[in-house]
């Protein structure tokens, strides 16, 4: 999951949903979180390569904002 926080949500992320009535996740999921490469570069150091996407399998040459491209027309 490509958010801007990414390094901030991910945290408490799986005991949120197992606390929730409303979530819920297979047991063999597995999800990697990441930050897209416009918001990483305003994050601590540290956080690069553990959410980069440059370094994540299968996650090809993607820069991760493109939601927020197609918002601008709508600002």
């Amino acid at each position: 999951i490509i958010y801007d926080v990414a390094c901030q949500w991910s945290v408490n992320f799986h005991d949120r949903v197992d606390q929730s009535y409303h979530l819920s996740l297979p047991q063999s999921i597995k999800i990697l979180p990441a930050i897209g490469k416009f918001h990483l570069s305003a994050h601590k150091l540290p956080c690069f390569a553990r959410y980069s996407l440059n370094f994540i399998t299968g996650a090809g040459h993607i820069d991760g904002e493109i939601l927020e491209t197609l918002w601008a027309p709508f600002n």
